[in-house]
């Protein structure tokens, strides 16, 4: 995961705590929505995966998003869109986290090229397809 975490920092421009977290939460919302079996070879493709999404998931219902800031401004949007999706929800606490816009897209892209190098495609299009809404941001 210290691969994939230093190609964030550089990549995406943040420090290495904020893409542990970022990294976590994406990965946490793959466990809670995705295909079991897509996400459990990915998560065993790459070593320590689960160790930031267990992290992501204590800090997200410890701290949370309170609703203000752009995490609410997301769950708003979320409400226009037709509900409250997981990717939403997941680029709520994103920004929540203290990410923008660009640069949550960035650690998704990051993660996400990653982990097709570690995993293979047909695992990450088996989890892409198993999350509603997932495909549109990839």
């Amino acid at each position: 995961m210290e691969e994939l975490i230093q190609r964030i920092v550089s990549s995406v421009g943040i420090d290495e705590g904020l893409a542990k977290t970022a990294i976590g939460i994406i990965l946490n919302m793959f466990q809670k929505e995705g295909d079991a079996g897509a996400v459990a070879s990915l998560m065993n493709a790459m070593p320590g995966a689960g160790d930031l999404a267990s992290a992501a998931a204590s800090a997200v219902s410890d701290g949370g998003d309170s609703g203000g800031g752009l995490g609410g401004l997301m769950g708003a949007a979320a409400s226009m869109l037709g509900g409250d999706s997981p990717v939403m929800g997941m680029v709520g606490d994103l920004t929540g986290a203290g990410l923008s816009i660009d640069q949550a897209k960035g650690v998704g892209t990051e993660l996400m090229n990653f982990a097709t190098e570690k995993a293979g495609g047909d695992v990450i299009a088996q989890v892409a397809s198993s999350i509603p809404g997932l495909d549109q941001l990839l």
